[in-house]
């Protein structure tokens, strides 16, 4: 029997309901109608997984994304006022970036806040404040670490007036760093060539979102005026590129229209590849426009592999017919793998503003993609409703974790999804009876199987070597009620070696079989 074979097992066949997603849904929270959701999954150990929301929310999970634990982040200094961007440096520190809403009067966002926490969101530190310079204000933020000396990178927009009409206002792209794991931050140093106006529109310059390189190098794209333009710096952040390189011409801008959402934007999202593998190095430029008409906006991507100098035509990445709506686009690279994983909202299967979330996901570097629904449900938005500017996604060692917001009735709520990484790009049958996945795989030291029942079963469970030898039985015919299951397996306790294994998950008389890769430390 062929693994092929072997994922399709182990599943209910029916006819109906054709979108169905295969991939379980996960309700993060729906407390204080969270929006514009962030998330990322700890490099070290993919259990550890953290998100925010607005306009002060946090969420921890030490499962990999099954539970989660909501607290609301303690207030700053400099106040909170909304953009949560979240990491966790090399340190296992986590950092939660924002926006300020200053206690003084006639200061609004005033400075980037960086709040962090050492005991997994218990408590926070007071924040500290990047690039303070009143009367302009600080938006849009986005940061990075550098894995190599745990140095933290962050770039947002400065306007000089938000929203000001005056010619004589601009607005630009800000630089600063921290080498002291995000308690103080560097003056901040402006990088863009060409600045943009403050309407907060296509003509403005956003979307910076930095992204390490394989030996150091800071590279970060953005939106405005000159369409999108891309620099970077080999030095820390000390020096930046004369001019600004285009990347694409992006010819409906930034900002655009879509049923039902309050306002959209195409904002880039800019990543790299230091996995080591075959497209190391390549750098990667995602976003949305409307191209291709007001009806028809979709996801594109561009790559360069000449560390920037020069850039691909844009690859469309959703892959329907000409049509329908793609927006709020997010991306991220697995950096064990080089694997692409993108996500997005989607209208492909309606004819009203009734809205999917799916993902893509590129194998060869940005070459080909596959696109599969991850939402097990539409929604409605509902443009009285404001849902934030972005979604986001995270991937660390074959876990994979998207973020997005969602309406029912009147409530947001924020979701997650338990993407089976084994079976994107191979046709499934519908209504799986269990998803499984181990963590993290590949794995050094110990590796977390989990399953989910759909129905109450008899289930067998045991580990096998790659010549289908049994390592160890877990269950034998075990009556297992509905719910998530999770077993812990260590190699060391049965002296193996480095190699190929596989959880056997038997349930009903079916089988399917999970790959593990174990590298001995």
């Amino acid at each position: 029997m062929t693994l092929k074979q072997l994922s399709l097992i182990f599943v209910l066949c029916f006819f109906l309901f054709p979108i169905f997603a295969q991939h379980t849904n996960i309700q993060i929270s729906s407390s204080n109608n969270p929006e514009e959701p962030s998330i990322f999954i700890d490099q070290k150990d993919p259990t550890r997984i953290v998100a925010g929301a607005n306009i002060s929310s946090f969420y921890y999970s030490d499962d990999a994304g099954y539970t989660w634990t909501r607290k609301t982040l303690e207030s700053s200094t400099f106040g909170v006022m909304g953009d949560p961007a979240l990491t966790i440096d090399t340190l296992g520190n986590i950092l939660f970036f924002h926006l300020s809403n200053p206690p003084s009067p006639g200061y609004w966002i005033d400075r980037i806040v960086c709040q962090r926490s050492t005991n997994n969101g218990e408590s926070w530190t007071s924040g500290a404040g990047i690039g303070f310079n009143p009367p302009k204000q600080q938006d849009k933020e986005w940061m990075d670490v550098d894995r190599t000396n745990n140095n933290i990178y962050v770039t947002w927009t400065e306007f000089d007036d938000y929203g000001s009409s005056n010619s004589a206002d601009s607005s630009r792209i800000l630089f600063s760093k921290s080498v002291d794991d995000g308690l103080t931050f560097s003056e901040a140093k402006q990088i863009n060539r060409v600045s943009g106006d403050c309407f907060d529109n296509d003509n403005t310059t956003e979307g910076a979102v930095p992204a390490m390189g394989p030996n150091g190098e800071i590279y970060v794209a953005w939106a405005g005026p000159a369409g999108i333009v891309f620099d970077h710096s080999f030095d820390q952040g000390e020096s930046w590129l004369a001019n600004d390189i285009l990347v694409n011409e992006q010819p409906t801008g930034w900002t655009y229209e879509i049923p039902g959402i309050s306002r959209c934007n195409g904002l880039p999202v800019t990543c790299c590849d230091i996995s080591g593998g075959e497209n190391n190095g390549t750098i990667y430029v995602n976003w949305s426009d409307q191209r291709n008409g007001e009806d028809d906006t979709d996801i594109w991507l561009s790559k360069s592999t000449d560390g920037g100098d020069s850039w691909s035509e844009a690859v469309r990445i959703n892959d329907d017919p000409a049509g329908k709506q793609q927006f709020f686009t997010w991306m991220c690279v697995d950096q064990s793998t080089g694997y692409l994983w993108f996500v997005f909202y989607d209208r492909r299967n309606y004819d009203d503003n009734q809205t999917d979330v799916f993902m893509a996901c590129s194998k060869d570097g940005g070459e080909t993609f596959t696109n599969f629904k991850i939402s097990e449900s539409p929604f409605l938005p509902n443009s009285s409703i404001f849902f934030g500017d972005y979604n986001n996604i995270s991937a660390s060692q074959g876990v994979v974790r998207p973020i997005w917001t969602r309406l029912e009735n009147t409530s947001l709520s924020i979701w997650t999804a338990i993407i089976d990484t084994d079976i994107v790009g191979v046709e499934q049958p519908l209504f799986p009876v269990a998803q499984q996945e181990a963590f993290p795989n590949p794995f050094s030291v110990s590796t977390t199987f989990a399953f989910k029942l759909k129905e109450p079963s008899h289930v067998s469970l045991s580990v096998n070597d790659s010549f289908g030898r049994e390592i160890t039985k877990i269950h034998n015919n075990s009556y297992l009620t509905t719910k998530k299951h999770f077993t812990r397996f260590n190699p060391a306790d049965f002296n193996l070696n480095s190699g190929v294994y596989y959880f056997v998950l038997s349930i009903n008389g079916q089988q399917q079989h999970k790959k593990i890769i174990y590298v001995k430390p």
